[in-house]
């Protein structure tokens, strides 16, 4: 069983950590929402057709309006915005500013009525972890006018982060089948429709032409649809049900360092020393976050 667990580590902790990758080389020729909706449609009716293959009953309209709300949260609102942020902001740099979404879990779900409220351990991580944000986006910061983050990009970003942890504590309460895989399944297409709405209300598709998606493109869109929102994710919900939460979760320390690296490798991405500060500062941050839940 250990064996299975960490290979199943290794798999998200790699292909989660690659995909931001993979949507910068989708949108090198595909329309940033477009690539979206086109990613989820097909991996979210693929799952639905396993799970209703496998004899999982047919959801009803108040499980459907529920996982299109956190499905349009996450992967609209989310995935979305960071796949039309790395027009202009580096694959690395999105993942870094992404792997703080704990930030944003913690303090909404304290301000949620009933919800945990942050300890000390929890507080100090959150100032300390959106003090690696301010690190990361302060065009003066550490860098000088020598590298500068374009602010619109990385904002759009953090917005993501924080439309993510909405639809992560809306999902805590909503009505859910009985097999994780149908709900995620139903986010997908229902996220999907929401993205090609998205799509036309930017334009995306004037002038678009598919005879001039490169292969490149097309390549990163399928690892995006096989690796990032199948394989990985059958991956991660096994280990929710066979390994400690406190293992799973470090996937969101290693996921940016995975991206940051591979951005630098493969999309010859700049590191600065801004980029390392401010990575050991969010991350810390979120270990404190976590450590903190562990305990309450």
């Amino acid at each position: 069983m250990k064996t299975k667990i960490w290979l199943a580590m290794l798999v998200i902790y790699i292909i989660w950590g690659s995909t931001y990758l993979g949507i910068r080389f989708a949108i090198e020729s595909i329309p940033p929402f477009l690539h979206a909706a086109m990613r989820f449609a097909v991996a979210g009716f693929l799952v639905l057709g396993w799970r209703f293959l496998a004899g999982d009953g047919r959801p009803t309209l108040k499980q459907w309006r529920d996982a299109s709300i956190v499905g349009l949260f996450l992967l609209l609102g989310g995935n979305g915005l960071v796949s039309w942020a790395e027009q202009t902001v580096d694959s690395g740099i999105a993942a870094l500013v992404v792997g703080a979404t704990p930030l944003w879990l913690t303090l909404f779900e304290s301000m949620r009525p009933g919800g945990a409220k942050p300890g000390w351990k929890a507080i100090l991580g959150l100032l300390v972890g959106f003090g690696g944000i301010f690190i990361l986006i302060n065009p003066q910061t550490l860098a000088g006018a020598a590298y500068r983050i374009d602010l619109l990009g990385a904002g759009a970003v953090v917005l993501a982060t924080v439309l993510w942890a909405i639809g992560s504590i809306y999902a805590k309460t909503a009505d859910v089948p009985k097999s994780i895989f149908m709900f995620t399944g139903m986010q997908m297409a229902s996220a999907s429709i929401g993205l090609f709405i998205a799509s036309l209300l930017a334009g995306e598709l004037a002038g678009f032409d598919f005879r001039a998606v490169t292969t490149t493109s097309w390549l990163g869109l399928a690892y995006l649809i096989v690796f990032g929102s199948l394989v990985a994710f059958v991956a991660y919900g096994w280990l929710l049900r066979n390994a400690p939460i406190s293992l799973v979760s470090t996937y969101g320390y290693v996921n940016p360092l995975v991206a940051i690296f591979l951005g630098a490798w493969l999309a010859e991405e700049v590191l600065t020393g801004r980029v390392f500060v401010a990575a050991a500062v969010i991350i810390g941050a979120v270990m404190l976050i976590n450590q903190s839940r562990q305990k309450t």
